[in-house]
């Protein structure tokens, strides 16, 4: 019996009641179809989940597929098919490394690319969602393959439809269409303007910006080292809250706000942790906020699930008590009430 804190970035969760490991696709579809209508829980990194103490009673597939399906090579850039399996950063490193550029602002986020349509990652003004052509899926439901457009994911802030209605299609691969080209895209995000040495709406070159980018997120505790337990975490464990203009107009002058396209205001997590009196290196338990950024919840090295989502807990209910504000889990909870 698998113990599923061997395979997580947070190092907790209890048993598997089923494991299995897959390569290709074939191995992925005979695992679904032996698992019938019965639980699956899908693990590539293990990087975006907080499992329970308790374990998953049901069937845990965890997909290693890596290979590139397919390239079609043009004169303003590829399209590239990826196995759900490959590792995100490393992914996102050859594309620079052959001379693409568009997707170096999301360097350095872990997981596979699998996950990386259903969260809909993102960072430092990008999303995974402005490259997607394609996403080519298992529907458990009707037992069929199933391929959605771009159009079709449904991508919004950290959500698509393959997080909308969990467990019923496994990804198998991803296709993404990325231009050739030294510079990046402008950079719209200020911290990363500032620590790059432009102004917003500038571009720079690509592999600058990955580096910069890779620095940000060491320097916030959130780049996975398994030296370090205070990486030793799902990564964001907050979404940065939506809120009508009326909300966000109550907040104080100081709090960060973004403008969306349907007329709320997105702000900050972390902000609203800090000022709400969680402070980096509080701890619960085992648990503890990361010493280099609080939206991180780290595993000091002994800390249980229940422990970490009381950790959550603490620091939502302080956020909801100083601003009305409910923060919402980015990470997956598997057999986990919020």
């Amino acid at each position: 019996m698998a113990d599923l804190s061997d395979f997580t970035s947070l190092h907790v969760g209890g048993p598997a009641r089923d494991f299995v490991e897959v390569a290709t696709e074939a191995e992925i579809i005979a695992a679904l179809e032996a698992a019938g209508d019965s639980p699956i829980l899908i693990i590539g990194g293990g990087t975006n989940m907080l499992i329970s103490d308790a374990g998953f009673a049901g069937t845990v597939i965890r997909i290693s597929n890596n290979q590139v399906k397919e390239e079609i090579d043009a004169c303003s850039g590829a399209t590239l098919t990826i196995g759900a399996g490959e590792n995100w950063d490393d992914f996102v490193a050859s594309t620079i490394e052959r001379g693409f550029a568009g997707m170096e602002t999301l360097s350095g986020i872990p997981g596979t690319v699998g996950a990386a349509p259903i969260q809909n990652i993102g960072a430092y003004g990008h999303e995974v969602g402005e490259f997607i052509t394609r996403v080519r899926t298992y529907d458990r439901q009707k037992k069929e393959l199933k391929t959605f457009t771009n159009s079709e994911c449904d991508f919004s802030y950290r959500n698509s439809i393959f997080k909308t209605e969990p467990g019923r299609y496994v990804v198998l691969d991803v296709a993404f269409q990325i231009r050739q080209g030294e510079m990046s895209e402008p950079i719209t995000y200020a911290e990363l303007a500032t620590k790059l040495g432009i102004e917003i709406g500038e571009r720079a070159p690509v592999k600058k910006v990955r580096e910069t980018v890779l620095e940000l997120r060491g320097a916030k505790g959130m780049l996975l080292s398994p030296t370090d337990k205070d990486s030793w975490s799902a990564g964001s464990f907050f979404t940065n809250p939506i809120v009508s203009q009326v909300i966000a107009d109550q907040l104080p002058a100081d709090a960060p706000r973004w403008p969306t396209s349907d007329g709320q205001v997105k702000t900050s997590a972390a902000w609203l942790i800090q000022q709400s009196g969680i402070e980096k290196g509080q701890s619960h338990g085992g648990a503890k906020v990361s010493t280099k950024h609080v939206l991180a919840l780290t595993n000091s090295g002994n800390a249980t699930a229940a422990e970490i989502t009381e950790l959550a807990k603490i620091a939502s209910a302080a956020v909801k008590a100083k601003f009305g504000i409910e923060l919402q889990p980015e990470v997956n909870l598997v057999g986990i009430t919020w």
